[in-house]
């Protein structure tokens, strides 16, 4: 299939020789081409009146109106539910034209996707953010077309930090220093180490970057057992959870969202978080700082970024019709509307252009400053999603008293490299 550098030809040519007005005179609402497109999309809002439907029902109107043969069917889920009904739809032989949802591999691996190429005009696929674009791809092509990113940072509590007489930490001795510090002040949580179930993939990822390591250090397979990763999982078991400094709950059993709330209401010291954090704390009053992940010798030389993604299927066979929506869908102007109603980083060179000086986005700089140094989780891998589930299970064994950080990494590569070996 021919790469589009323009609009769709049969819906362009339509509109030039003035069809719809020809059809509408005859008393004729559709006919033979017209075509209705069905996108799955996941929610990012936290409530009804900013739900992720009030969005698509805006940009969909307004592609429509300017695209009379296309009709475009969105029905927005949960994030909790998003993944699981895409599946469903294509367990039963009905695959959506489109859905944004988590993961891709699986889907470009069973042949089910088209290549962001086939859909895509050739200056909206150059415009992507080049980290996301890599980390779209199966093999070296791009399946999965980025669509919100965040990355994260260390925010801190000045009001606490003031009251210990801290600055921010740069090292991780003095992450450590300041949270035995914020302890003896009586601060609930010094750091908060969320290692349950539900984001553990993502804070593990965080600390193994900023010790020089991560889960795929090599192009071919996991390196979750790596020298690296063992001397990070120890420094922390030994020299933050040991100590005391995590606060209450076992980081095992503490999830992010309870971390986050708990930061909210002034209990924490020191945690790493992404862009919806700001909102939260500065609703509750909160005074805080944002800093880059520290590291062994001096911040953190590699960031987490997260990216969640765009999927074209060729069930339907309207490969014109999607890349011409999608074309609408990443113009700079809705790009940079969606990331700034929902406090997410741009995945087009285009919109972080704009992010980057404009005014009003003073506040998410600082997480668009860490995008060009960011590292995703290997979503490209089709084994990816049972791998971060056996982490988010297991990983905070690796911290408790009686754990062993080198045993705990060493079953989950083991686990990886079975998984890996079954769909060889």
């Amino acid at each position: 299939m021919q790469r589009r550098a323009r609009k769709s030809g049969t819906i362009a040519a339509a509109s030039a020789l003035g069809m719809a007005a020809v059809l509408a005179g005859c008393g004729l609402v559709g006919g033979p081409d017209d075509v209705t497109l069905r996108l799955v999309a996941a929610d990012y809002g936290d409530s009804a009146a900013n739900s992720s439907k009030k969005y698509w029902d805006r940009l969909v109107k307004a592609y429509e109106k300017d695209h009379p043969g296309v009709t475009v069917d969105v029905t927005v889920y949960s994030w909790n539910d998003v993944d699981a009904k895409v599946k469903a739809m294509v367990d039963a032989g009905d695959a959506p034209d489109l859905a944004q949802i988590g993961a891709y591999a699986d889907y470009a691996a069973d042949d089910l996707l088209y290549k962001a190429g086939d859909v895509l005009s050739i200056p909206v696929e150059a415009d992507f953010v080049s980290q996301l674009a890599n980390a779209g791809e199966v093999r070296g092509v791009q399946y999965g077309m980025p669509f919100a990113s965040s990355t994260r940072l260390l925010f801190y509590n000045k009001t606490l930090f003031a009251k210990a007489g801290l600055t921010p930490p740069t090292t991780w001795a003095q992450l450590a220093q300041a949270a035995k510090a914020l302890k003896a002040e009586g601060v609930k949580y010094p750091y908060a180490l969320p290692l349950g179930s539900e984001e553990a993939q993502a804070e593990t990822l965080q600390w193994l970057l900023s010790g020089g390591g991560g889960y795929t250090q090599t192009v071919s397979s996991y390196s979750l057992d790596s020298a690296e990763n063992v001397a990070t999982f120890d420094w922390l078991k030994n020299k933050l959870v040991g100590k005391g400094l995590t606060g209450p709950v076992a980081p095992g059993e503490l999830n992010r969202a309870a971390a986050f709330a708990a930061f909210a209401k002034g209990e924490v010291g020191m945690l790493n978080g992404h862009p919806s954090l700001m909102k939260t704390a500065e609703s509750k009053g909160v005074q805080f700082g944002m800093v880059p992940m520290p590291g062994v010798a001096g911040p953190s030389k590699t960031a987490l970024g997260v990216a969640d993604w765009m999927t074209a299927f060729r069930k339907n066979g309207h490969a014109e019709q999607i890349g011409d929506f999608l074309d609408f869908v990443y113009n700079e102007k809705n790009v940079l509307a969606f990331s700034r109603e929902y406090n997410l980083l741009p995945v087009t060179n285009s919109a972080s252009e704009v992010m980057s000086t404009a005014e009003q986005d003073a506040d998410l700089r600082p997480f668009l400053a860490e995008l060009p140094l960011s590292e995703t989780y290997p979503v490209g891998r089709t084994t990816w999603a049972k791998v971060s589930a056996e982490i988010k299970k297991r990983i905070g064994r690796a911290v408790t008293a009686k754990g062993n950080p080198a045993d705990v990494l060493g079953e989950l590569q083991a686990t990886a490299t079975t998984l890996d070996s079954a769909t060889e």
